[in-house]
């Protein structure tokens, strides 16, 4: 293995710039030639990549979002698009791929691979924190930092006009960033997929005698349907008779300077993925598994998200907030 690729897929998350420089340096560490591929499969699709020197990764571990750029490629769903690819990797002499990303991007790697491709790692990025079989995605600090920054701004107007907010947070499918900001910025209640509750109770809980509060802010988790805060907003009003007011946070969360977290967790994984490859592992991603970073296989094809299974923290949110 002379030549390896590393691209970026799906949505941005900040740290993915960390992982990047960290294996092209990795990979010239050990002698390698690295290559990019501008926005993620796209690049393959187009038959362009990018040589990746050293100095390429120069001032980059302190930006957000990713320099290669990324998309979400649907040819590359196509078998005939993946066999045009393959023996575009061929002729490169492409002998290993890391991709960053989550679980579409992991599926094509392996189907690249499974169909004859080169060795392919996985690096996990992604703000959701849903990607089955790691504790840990890149990105998820940065997030939840810039949506608790938010949260804290939001507090200071909520209790300067009595006002009540709620403030939607991204987690198609997950709730981990919606439970993270609710407890650390003292939100009142939390909503996310995993444990719904019906509207009238909700109204209920927001209605029962405790500690009189003029302002109150309710977390939302997008649940694959952004914007829908305004919906719960409205039939909150009609079950209360209080007006809330709605914040949708989007896009700001994947975007900024990230953290220190992600970058040491993102350069960790970058350079351990070079370092999978060349001890010839591949179907494989680089996982948080507690306080440790291990190699695990990819998750399998119909393996649904992450999830957040512990109630427990709603629960202590509740006690928190009477």
């Amino acid at each position: 293995m002379n030549n390896i690729l590393v691209l970026t897929s799906g949505g941005d998350a900040p740290g993915m710039n960390a992982a990047i420089r960290a294996v092209v340096r990795t990979g010239h560490y050990y002698g390698l030639k690295v290559f990019g591929s501008p926005s993620g499969y796209q690049g393959l699709v187009d038959q362009s990549l990018i040589p990746l020197e050293p100095e390429s990764v120069a001032n980059c571990i302190q930006q957000g979002g990713t320099i290669l750029k990324a998309d979400r490629c649907l040819a590359f769903y196509e078998k005939a698009t993946r066999d045009q690819c393959r023996a575009f990797l061929s002729q490169q002499q492409i002998g290993g791929i890391v991709v960053i990303g989550g679980n579409g991007s992991f599926a094509g790697a392996a189907l690249l691979s499974e169909e004859g491709g080169p060795p392919v790692v996985g690096v996990p990025g992604t703000i959701d924190n849903d990607i089955a079989g790691t504790d840990y995605t890149i990105g998820f600090d940065t997030a939840r930092n810039t949506a608790l920054q938010a949260i804290d701004k939001i507090r200071d107007t909520a209790s300067s006009h009595n006002r009540h907010f709620l403030v939607e947070v991204m987690g198609r499918n997950s709730g981990f960033l919606a439970v993270d900001v609710g407890i650390a910025g003292g939100a009142e209640f939390i909503l996310i997929p995993e444990f719904e509750i019906p509207i009238s109770t909700l109204a209920e809980k927001v209605l029962r005698p405790r500690r009189r509060k003029l302002s109150s802010i309710i977390v939302v988790a997008e649940a694959d349907h952004p914007g829908r805060s305004i919906k719960i907003a409205e039939a909150l009003q009609q079950h209360t008779q209080l007006k809330y007011r709605v914040c949708i946070l989007g896009h700001t969360q994947r975007g900024g300077s990230p953290t220190t977290q992600d970058r040491k967790i993102a350069s960790q994984m970058g350079y351990m993925a070079v370092r999978a490859l060349r001890d010839n592992q591949s179907h494989k991603m680089i996982a948080m598994c507690g306080n440790e970073l291990c190699i695990l296989p990819f998750p399998a094809a119909d393996t649904p998200p992450r999830v957040v299974t512990d109630q427990d923290l709603l629960e202590l949110n509740d006690v928190l907030c009477t």
